[in-house]
């Protein structure tokens, strides 16, 4: 059988079940990461799983999204992280060290291995041949725990590059091209597999971009082959002995098949407030701009930055502009530092950040009210920055640099050369901030700040569930709008009742009250419930609130597995027109639910209206008994 480099990872790591899209399957792990936002969580659930010591062969705990440090909070979890990580026998990149995806991408990660990491943008170490999924903090718990992570098998999307870019055009501008062709649900139940001519010009660091943008499309992961380019990036960051060749047999078969013509590529930015809102910047060429930041685990490498200080040189930013740019890695600034990059990015008027995630999550750098901000960033929903009123477009770092220059979205093309950077043929390798596991383990005590509460745990399912519908929402709602993560909350992260109080206000300011004083009750969503990070705070905190149900037209993958793995039963209408029908204040009843769940649909009776609504549950048998448990870890100490 000709093989897929997907299909040929999941086969050297398939536990349970058949390699056939729509079953599920268990696949062993390799390497989880995780990262301070989400990964205080991961561990408090490890902790309550009892183990010793993790199973999997590496695990990396990443510190590059709480970095504000305006009271004790950050620094607690900080240090709580890398006390239970010492535990455990996990690695701990340190505060500084760079933001999870890049340093990840430099120094662990090795094609043809499986890695689980609690953050959505997981996938970039795809640009090496590694089938790298996001997903919740329990499912990364629990791979820590067992080395198995459990999954529907998506599609295999074989997305061909043909020809070659033309001058000024990005990698950056072929995954905006894919989400323009797809939209941001376009991708779900699929794991999108680059080949073609055209990835033979693309550098891993290209590959990455468009390997993490990939999540935005809702798809499991994306994946490049492994091969002589791959090759030449481990030999420079002195690691060519954890290569391994993986290229697709010729003749694979895959289920679906896109074609990108690079050659036909333009510069293009996506729009508020949507990554798939995608137009040619010569459209808009001319819009005012008031910010521009560089950075993120999109576009923070070596390359990307030397590009930027390469139209930098001897010039000045607009007077009106702010221009901030955040190294992906301490590798990245220190290399720029070296070879007096740095210096051309400080001269022109740069403010230099931290090697963190920082502007990319509202942390820091929040633009003006109604302000104009272009940003080399994955996402771009609406108050994400940390201001609502502002409008985010997401472009490459080299238009970003030119627009930063001009005060207005430039079309780089009109520049003339482009700037020709190459990939060093040694990076500059110091893990000194890196901390490798301790083999006292007996030795290390746990610390834990007072702002570190313990997680909601789910109850096992009762005869009936009856509540009042508390919101309606519309379409694409991110986990930004569930629970928002700016950085006056991100210090809670580990604080799940101070967090409740905070739940969905970006859509309705009372709901965390209303929810509170119904003790809980429904969720109706449209479609594509859920897109956005994984940060599973987004089911937690429904739970803590008494939400045990979520009707939705349809669910993102990530955020339907983490409120399954709460014991909250994502249902989605198998009439859309039902919808419509459903209204706030609406007194919804589930009756004979356990049975119920152990089938395909179930009937949501409309009290207030005397209307009866048909839900699919689409899960698999596993998740069924999950939610009759109230919630993965509840399974997982029943079979114990």
């Amino acid at each position: 059988m000709q093989l897929t480099v997907t299909q040929k990872i999941i086969n050297k790591h398939l536990i349970n079940g058949e390699m056939i899209p729509g079953r599920e399957i268990a696949i062993s792990i390799d390497q989880t990461l995780t990262q301070d936002s989400t990964g205080t969580m991961t561990y408090l659930e490890l902790e309550a799983l009892g183990i010793d010591k993790i199973k999997t062969k590496k695990s990396i705990a990443y510190i590059d999204h709480n970095m504000l440090q305006t009271g004790a909070e950050n620094a607690d979890d900080h240090i709580y992280i890398q006390t239970v990580t010492s535990k455990y026998g996990i690695f701990f990149s340190k505060p500084g060290n760079g933001i999870c995806h890049q340093v990840h991408l430099e120094r662990f990660a090795v094609p043809g291995q499986t890695l689980l990491g609690s953050d959505s943008h997981t996938p970039t170490a795809g640009a090496v041949g590694m089938l790298a999924i996001g997903a919740g903090g329990m499912d990364v718990a629990v791979a820590m725990g067992s080395g198995e992570y459990y999954m529907t098998l998506p599609k295999i999307v074989k997305v061909e590059l043909k020809g070659q870019l033309k001058p000024w055009v990005s990698a950056k501008d072929i995954i905006l091209e894919l989400l323009k062709r797809l939209t941001v649900k376009g991708g779900i139940g699929k794991i999108f597999e680059y080949s073609g001519e055209g990835i033979k010009e693309l550098s891993v660091p290209q590959r990455a971009t468009i390997a993490n943008m990939g999540a935005e499309s809702g798809a499991l992961t994306s994946i490049f082959p492994s091969d002589e380019i791959t090759l030449n990036f481990l030999k420079a960051q002195g690691r060519e002995n954890e290569f391994s060749k993986i290229e697709a047999d010729k003749g694979a078969i895959y289920d679906e098949e896109i074609e990108i013509n690079l050659y036909q590529l333009e510069p293009l930015v996506a729009c508020p407030h949507s990554p798939d809102r995608v137009v040619p910047v010569s459209s808009l060429r001319g819009l005012r701009v008031d910010q521009v930041v560089i950075g993120s685990c999109t576009n923070s490498s070596y390359s990307d930055l030397m590009k930027v200080a390469k139209i930098l040189k001897d010039k000045t930013i607009a007077k009106h502009v702010s221009l901030a740019i955040a190294p992906g890695s301490k590798q990245v600034l220190s290399m720029l530092a070296k070879n007096g990059a740095l210096a051309t990015l400080i001269e022109s008027g740069a403010r230099i950040l931290e090697c963190a995630c920082g502007p990319c999550i509202g942390m820091g750098q929040s633009p003006s009210t109604n302000g104009v901000s272009l940003r080399t960033f994955n996402r771009n929903f609406e108050g994400r920055s940390g201001t609502f009123s502002a409008k985010i477009y997401l472009v490459s770092p080299e238009v970003a640099a030119v627009s930063a220059i001009n005060g207005y979205l430039s079309d780089p093309r009109e520049l003339g050369k482009p700037p020709l950077v190459k990939e060093p043929e040694l990076f500059l390798v110091n893990d000194n901030l890196i901390i490798p596991p301790t083999n006292n383990l007996d030795e290390i005590k746990i610390i834990k700040g007072p702002n570190i509460k313990p997680f909601p745990l789910g109850k096992p399912l009762s005869s009936k569930i009856q509540g009042k519908v508390l919101i309606k929402l519309g379409d694409n709602i991110t986990t930004d709008h569930i629970m928002p993560s700016n950085a006056k909350l991100l210090p809670y992260r580990s604080n799940i009742p101070y967090l409740s109080n905070y739940c969905l206000t970006p859509c309705d300011k009372d709901f965390p009250e209303k929810a509170k004083k119904n003790r809980g009750g429904f969720i109706v969503g449209g479609i594509n419930y859920g897109q956005g990070s994984s940060r599973e705070h987004a089911a937690l905190v429904p739970l803590y609130l008494g939400i045990k149900v979520v009707l939705a037209k349809s669910f993102a993958r990530i955020h339907k597995a983490n409120l399954i793995n709460s014991g909250i039963i994502p249902l989605a209408f198998k009439n859309l027109e039902d919808y419509d029908y459903v209204e706030e204040g609406d007194e919804l009843l589930i009756e004979d639910v356990i049975s119920q769940v152990k089938g395909k649909t179930i009937n949501v009776i409309n009290m207030t209206k005397d209307k009866e609504y048909k839900m699919i549950l689409d899960i698999t048998p596993r998740q069924r008994e999950i939610i009759i448990q109230g919630g993965l870890l509840n399974l997982i100490r029943l079979k114990k």
